[in-house]
């Protein structure tokens, strides 16, 4: 039960609640201008909701947004891969842990997280500079990635009792605006590939294929199938901070792809009287292949057969896998079956990835409509011929 009792300031009477914590502790909340403002803050943060199990210690919200993130990274650890903790990692290094760090979670407000996220979305002018920034903007990726560590230390707030809710909800966030696919010709491939000189069978493989970088790099020979043209992938090799992290592919699930004729001959030449063990697709000198430069940087092996190639404007190794999903629909492939050789989750995550592919679709359906309508018209027509007569 609560207390309350007058007091007196330099600037007048002031009101202080005094009562007991689930815990028995004694505790106080005082400043209360008017008696009755005292009464019902002491029976509605104290009374009912002891009563109904939602009190909340306003001490606990001093909790620093920075002591929150050690539990809260651990616990992603123990289910998500590697590569996805040195994203968050680098996120809360850069931008999180700089602004809210030294934040108590209590005193967070929904403006200013809202203003924060727009900063980092529009970036910030060096004054009378126009061309030059104080703060560049970063993509909308990176954006979402920020909040949404933030948003969830938040929530983990809320459901440690530390505050009643979370200031992170409703937040005007940005939208990814997806990244226009490259697709290559089958004569862009080759042209690319015998440009990437002793790389060529592994720019074949992920043109033909469809198969991820890093599931290309985990590949070893005994994954490969000479008898039915079918490459099992079970790995996903990622670098992380330097080094190779090797984990199940991104759907978690093992998944068999096939392999056209085209690679055939390439792939026997590459597993020749190797021990099943050995990485299939080794770097230069031995070991796992690296990505050191970015697929547009310079001095990337990638750019300079991009060159070689004649193939103009940018692209990354990536859209290599976009490439082999606009030659498998092209060539027939049912849906369901780029699914599972892309390893997608469902059949309508493939649609909706590549829905402009699917444009000539469209055409077979108008086609199909326009057929049927005129079959209907005619009928009407010889319909109404044979009334009128």
């Amino acid at each position: 039960m609560a207390n309350i009792t007058r007091y007196q300031t330099a600037n007048g009477v002031r009101y202080r609640v005094r009562y007991r914590k689930p815990d028995g502790t004694q505790t106080d909340r005082r400043g209360f201008r008017r008696k009755i403002d005292a009464e019902t803050w002491a029976a509605e943060h104290v009374t009912i909701a002891k009563a109904e199990g939602r009190y909340i210690d306003p001490t606990a919200g001093r909790t620093t947004v920075g002591t929150l993130w050690p539990a809260w990274i651990a616990a992603k650890k123990t289910r998500c891969k590697a590569s996805y903790i040195d994203s968050l990692e680098r996120e809360w290094d850069h931008r999180v842990e700089p602004k809210w760090g030294n934040r108590e979670v209590a005193s967070l407000t929904h403006g200013e997280i809202q203003e924060w996220v727009s900063l980092l979305t529009a970036g910030v002018r060096k004054a009378g500079a126009e061309d030059e920034w104080e703060t560049p903007p970063v993509s909308a990726t990176v954006v979402l990635r920020a909040e949404g560590i933030l948003s969830a230390l938040c929530r983990q707030a809320v459901r440690d009792r530390l505050i009643p809710a979370t200031p992170c909800d409703g937040l005007e966030l940005p939208k990814k605006r997806r990244k226009e696919h490259r697709y290559l010709t089958m004569a862009e491939l080759v042209r690319l590939a015998d440009a990437a000189g002793w790389r060529r069978t592994i720019v074949l493989t992920l043109g033909l294929t469809g198969i991820r970088w890093g599931e290309l790099v985990g590949l070893r020979v005994g994954d490969v199938d000479l008898e039915h043209h079918r490459l099992w992938v079970r790995r996903n090799a990622t670098e992380v901070k330097g080094e190779i992290v090797v984990d199940t592919p991104k759907s978690d699930k093992w998944r068999k792809v096939v392999y056209p004729a085209l690679l055939d001959r390439e792939l026997r030449a590459l597993c020749g009287t190797r021990s099943d063990d050995v990485i299939l697709f080794e770097a230069r000198g031995g070991g796992w292949l690296r990505r050191k430069k970015g697929p547009n940087d310079e001095s990337s092996w990638f750019y300079w057969a991009r060159k070689r190639a004649g193939i103009k404007g940018e692209m990354t190794v990536h859209d290599l896998r976009h490439t082999a999903a606009s030659l498998m629909i092209k060539s027939g492939a049912n849906v369901k079956a780029v699914q599972r050789q892309l390893g997608h989750t469902s059949a309508a995550m493939t649609l909706d990835v590549y829905a402009d592919l699917f444009d000539d679709d469209l055409d077979a359906v108008g086609e199909a409509m326009n057929a049927l309508l005129l079959e209907n018209v005619g009928k009407m027509w010889a319909s109404d011929t044979g009334k009128a007569a």
